[in-house]
């Protein structure tokens, strides 16, 4: 009997939603069970219904009597991914309600098959008489509009009062794909023109970082010479990090919190000449997939795992660059992990600002004078960030803030989801003062 893919992405959203983990994690288990095309059919509907999970849970809200509980709940998000092929996907109504009802065998509770069916058929029926009414959605709260929590809205709407909906219609989009070109091999031109021979083609650089956005996303085993390590899969933001912090031949550098270790190549790879790296995370794991990526490329460091609050794993030789990306909120990256939406909480934030100006604390001691830190997340939030930045600098005469954008008075860069068709990313340079 052929694996029913609605079965799979119910089982994944219940994991994500109910039991807190990460879809990054739950996803590749499931889609061990499955091959080709269904595997990119699996991650859409799973991706597309934690995306709108909101909107598609107030939709089933108003087709039953009473909420699912306990061993019935994987058949809540079934019908949630029955509503989300309806409602989003191309896929015919009729096939989407037939493989979803068809989902219960599986998922070894039949009776529930009428069930199923009714909500979806019903919601078949009331689609006209919505469109109808559109306006009554004006009248929905914010959270189920926007398809966000109603914390992080809040959040949002004080930190970029004109801003916010943009921001957060942001979130919604798919991320495009991004390429690094492996300077030691091409200039950006002649990828360009390898791209243009088997006809990938791409539709922006950015003029800093001469990153390439691809016009549509395809495997990496299609991109030219990819396994020998040509090119890599990185956002634009993210591959502004090694063009400010600046590497010179000789520079023993440090990449804190450095998993998957994109970054790390990418400044490897700008200057082969550095005397030497350290990639250092707390996460034995993460660390395999950097070591992955500079088998990949060709590239040496030195890898330590270890806590970046501490400096129990230090040789007591400074450094002359830090790259601290620290550990964040992932609030810029939603559209690339919307999982981010419902597994972080309020209450997180507070928490990862000590933690980050911990680091940041320990960090810092470890750069020789004259020396240059750059501290990044991939959040939007300003605690995070400018604030964060403000408050070591009023507490550290020592460190000195580096203007990195037009603007002078800004401290440090924010990008947001999208602009420039990046992830939302932040970004400070601070150079220690020789006192």
């Amino acid at each position: 009997m052929a694996t029913n893919i609605r079965a799979l992405a119910a089982k994944c959203i219940y994991a994500v939603i109910d039991k807190g983990r990460s879809l990054g994690d739950e996803l590749p288990k499931q889609q061990e069970k499955v091959e080709g095309k269904d595997k990119a059919l699996l991650q859409e509907i799973c991706y597309g219904v934690i995306r709108y999970l909101p909107e598609l849970e107030y939709e089933v809200q108003q087709l039953i009597q009473k909420p699912l509980t306990g061993k019935q709940r994987v058949f809540h998000f079934l019908m949630l991914v029955g509503l989300y092929q309806i409602k989003y996907t191309r896929i015919p109504d009729h096939a989407a309600v037939s493989e979803t009802v068809a989902a219960t065998k599986p998922l070894k509770n039949s009776h529930l098959k009428g069930l199923v069916n009714g909500v979806l058929r019903n919601y078949q029926r009331t689609v006209e008489r919505q469109n109808k009414n559109n306006d009554d959605s004006e009248k929905l709260p914010d959270a189920i509009k926007f398809n966000h929590p109603s914390w992080f809205i809040k959040k949002i709407k004080i930190a970029y009062p004109e801003q916010w909906q943009n921001i957060l219609t942001a979130n919604q989009d798919k991320p495009p794909m991004w390429l690094r070109v492996n300077q030691q091999h091409h200039t950006v031109e002649q990828y360009i023109a390898l791209l243009d021979e088997v006809d990938i083609q791409h539709e922006y650089i950015d003029p800093l970082s001469k990153a390439i956005k691809l016009k549509q996303a395809v495997d990496v085993n299609k991109l030219p010479n990819f396994a020998e390590g040509h090119v890599s899969i990185q956002d634009g933001a993210a591959q502004q990090a090694a063009r400010l912090l600046d590497c010179q031949p000789n520079d023993r550098v440090l990449d804190c919190c450095a998993a998957p270790g994109g970054k790390t190549c990418h400044m490897l790879e700008l200057t082969p000449q550095i005397e030497s790296m350290l990639a250092l995370d707390v996460d034995e794991n993460r660390l395999i997939r950097v070591q992955d990526n500079l088998s990949r490329l060709k590239l040496t460091a030195k890898i330590v795992t270890a806590d970046a609050a501490t400096n129990e794993w230090w040789d007591g030789q400074l450094f002359d660059r830090i790259l601290l990306d620290a550990p964040c909120s992932g609030t810029g990256v939603i559209r690339r992990h919307p999982d981010i939406k419902w597994l972080r909480k309020a209450s997180d934030i507070e928490q990862l600002t000590l933690l980050q100006e911990k680091i940041l604390k320990n960090i810092w001691s470890l750069l020789k004078p004259g020396g240059t830190l750059l501290y990044a997340t991939c959040s939007i939030l300003p605690e995070e960030n400018n604030k964060q930045v403000q408050h070591f600098i009023e507490n550290n005469n020592d460190a000195l803030l580096i203007s990195i954008t037009e603007n002078k008075t800004d401290i440090g860069w924010q990008i947001l989801p999208n602009e420039h068709s990046m992830d939302g990313f932040y970004y400070a340079k601070l150079v220690k003062k020789e006192i």
